[in-house]
């Protein structure tokens, strides 16, 4: 193991949904030696295989709440989930689906950080919306703490 990764959930065609591509790409920047960026679009499938055999694996993704703070930063590890979670994003299945199928199949990253940005619009069409984008470079910075 001894390895970490940084996945990024979403669809940029999506509007706030985009928002882990934007992470990503400004990670990309200035990579983090060693970490590699997986873009992923929530299905579980997907997620074990970016996660298989990390230390830590933090993922980015987008959420939606009611009522909504566009731009409010989530963070989370799996062990303080409510069993009731469901994908926050425009992915059908998401991140809690993955972490029930990974721990069934003993699939899960020795630390599972989530970081989710609070969306306001995941309708179709590209482009972060203000309070959105103006939250990329604060994950950033968190994403940056975290795996330093």
């Amino acid at each position: 193991m001894n390895r970490a990764v940084v996945i990024g959930v979403g669809n940029e065609y999506r509007r706030d949904d985009g928002v882990a591509l934007a992470v990503l790409t400004a990670l990309e920047e200035d990579p983090i030696p060693d970490v590699p960026l997986v873009l992923c679009d929530g299905e579980p499938a997907g997620l074990l295989a970016a996660w298989t055999d990390a230390d830590t694996a933090v993922v980015v993704d987008a959420v939606l709440c009611e009522p909504s703070t566009p731009g409010r930063i989530w963070n989370s590890t799996v062990d303080r989930w409510p069993h009731t979670v469901t994908a926050g994003g425009s992915h059908a299945l998401g991140i809690p689906d993955a972490v029930r199928l990974g721990a069934a199949l003993g699939r899960m990253p020795g630390k599972l950080v989530v970081y989710a940005v609070e969306a306001a619009d995941l309708g179709l069409g590209t482009g972060l919306t203000p309070a959105v984008r103006a939250a990329v470079p604060e994950m950033v910075r968190t994403v940056r703490r975290l795996l330093s």
